[in-house]
């Protein structure tokens, strides 16, 4: 069936607000690599409370007793902002809701706000639950009328609504008005396969807005990367409640992200969803529970990723040099994040001025020293170095060759062994020998590794004259072969993150020895601490 495109029903009110619903706990956690603990969770609520999110859906009580915990605990927690939130289904098919054990669950965590899904796509009714339609829509009644009568607010996500619009909008279309007429709060329209497309949204809200009063909101997933501009659209449409998951966690391809949609809303749409200071932390948001999520944040995520306002190339970092609108298409610090301007063999004289001015460090654009370091730059990537995540060598590299860094201790030498008996585990020793402020030092260190082992040398012999040296972490530690046809004869290219728990920095080497490159690295970690 096909409609004619509806004009755009709202845009730029300034007295809309549209309210957000979190389901990072429940959706989010759904996400393969992921596994909230109970503590992780409430932790999330924290955070989320804190940011200004409106509604935080925190897992199905029903479901599993990790569930069941997490809301006995989060009652502790005094919400300055949010409403906790409950998920489950419609009551069971030709069950009494009095009697279906889920629902008595979902009362029994005792939030003020509960979130029900119901199907209304007739595949789904007739095919995977095996009922009539008229059995469903009667799950649906006595569902909300249940709840209602426990004075609850009520959310009911349409599960599968645009599928089923698609295929029977007359029955899909009925589902919201049974929920709507039991008193639902907000129809939630669920694009739950992530196949839907922005107009066709927009498409079928026209229908929708012409047909019920509620409140309407949207829940997208992004099987077509599609989530995102989904859930803009239908605010765009006149949507008042958006639900996603920070960093668009989700089980397949996720759930829309509210990282990118919150300042789609707020900045681009000018409709408020945050209050304006909280906006500034969403970067901090993102990274915080990318950790205990203990998942990597995409460095190209929009809006928050690390390289999200980055350069590179010559020609736009002199453009954003003058004017930063050139290449940013919002300012960065609106969402917390930082401009970046990175160095690479693509990268022209005015990266390098960029860079030489956030050292400290006076550099000229006419200048040999300017010319030397191009050619050295160059040079350096030839043979595989990449200083965009080892901004901290480039640092060093800069000062070595201006001049202005002494080395704050050199290698004379140093060896490693490894051992490995049987099926025993290995055994791995370090030595080496370094001069310190004219004087030789000599150290042995044992570790789980090449590159343990050799820490462990170098922080016995430095610790005792650099005392800082001991809140250096290593973080993280990354080898890239580089010319693979090469066999075991290949280059490698290590990146060494570290942090003192005041900054992290990333540092770089590069060797056709996967211990010297990791040397390199670890050698400029530790000069960059004492720099």
């Amino acid at each position: 069936m096909g409609f004619k495109l509806y004009p755009i029903l709202c845009y730029n009110f300034p007295n809309m607000l549209v309210k957000l619903l979190d389901t990072t706990l429940r959706d989010g956690a759904q996400t393969e690599g992921i596994s909230f603990t109970v503590e992780d969770k409430l932790k999330i609520v924290k955070l989320l409370d804190d940011f200004g999110i409106h509604y935080i859906e925190g897992g199905w009580p029903g479901s599993n007793p990790k569930d069941i915990e997490f809301f006995k605990k989060a009652k502790e927690i005094k919400l300055k902002h949010a409403k906790l939130v409950a998920f489950s289904s419609t009551r069971r098919a030709r069950v009494k809701v009095e009697d279906d054990k889920n629902i008595a669950t979902l009362i029994a965590a005792d939030t003020p706000t509960v979130s029900i899904f119901g199907k209304t796509w007739d595949y789904h009714v007739t095919d995977a639950l095996g009922i009539t339609l008229e059995e469903n829509l009667a799950m649906i009644k006595d569902t909300i009328l249940h709840l209602k009568k426990h004075g609850k607010e009520v959310i009911f996500d349409a599960e599968h609504f645009f599928d089923g619009f698609k295929d029977n909008p007359t029955y899909a279309l009925k589902c919201l008005k049974v929920a709507e007429e039991a008193g639902a709060d907000i129809l939630c329209l669920c694009d739950t396969n992530g196949g839907s497309l922005a107009f066709e949204v927009q498409n079928i809200l026209g229908e929708v807005f012409k047909y019920v009063k509620a409140p309407v909101g949207i829940h997208a997933h992004n099987d077509s990367e599609t989530a995102v501009s989904v859930s803009a659209m239908a605010v765009k449409c006149g949507a008042t409640h958006v639900q996603g998951t920070i960093n668009g966690y989700g089980e397949r391809c996720g759930n829309a992200n509210l990282c990118s949609i919150i300042p789609i809303i707020k900045l681009k749409m000018n409709i408020d969803c945050i209050a304006d200071p909280k906006l500034k932390g969403l970067t901090e948001l993102s990274r915080h529970i990318a950790e205990i999520a203990n998942l990597p944040l995409s460095a190209h995520q929009p809006f928050v990723g690390r390289s999200a306002f980055s350069h590179k190339g010559g020609i736009h970092v002199s453009a954003v040099l003058k004017h930063p609108k050139t290449y940013e298409h919002i300012i960065p610090e609106l969402v917390g994040n930082e401009r970046r301007v990175t160095v690479s063999e693509l990268s022209g004289i005015s990266n390098l001025l960029y860079k030489a001015k956030e050292y400290g460090v006076d550099l000229k654009k006419d200048s040999p020293e300017t010319k030397e370091l191009i050619k050295i730059l160059k040079d350096m990537e030839h043979q595989g170095y990449q200083f965009e995540e080892g901004e901290a060598s480039f640092e060093l590299l800069v000062k070595r060759t201006l001049g202005v860094l002494k080395p704050p201790f050199e290698l004379e030498e140093f060896k490693v062994e490894t051992r490995k008996r049987g099926g025993n585990a290995l055994d791995v020793d370090a030595w080496i020998k370094i001069r310190v402020k004219g004087m030789e030092y000599e150290s042995k260190g044992r570790g789980d590794g090449p590159i343990n082992a050799l820490d462990c040398a170098l922080r016995k012999v430095l610790e005792g004259i650099y005392p800082q040296i001991k809140e250096v972490k290593l973080t993280d530690y990354k080898v890239r072969v580089l010319d693979s046809q090469a066999g075991t004869a290949a280059r490698v290219r290590v990146i060494v993150e570290s942090s003192d728990d005041k900054k992290d920095w990333g540092t770089v080497g590069v060797s056709t020895n996967v211990i010297d490159a990791s040397w390199l690295a670890l050698k400029d970690s530790i000069e960059y601490k004492l720099m």
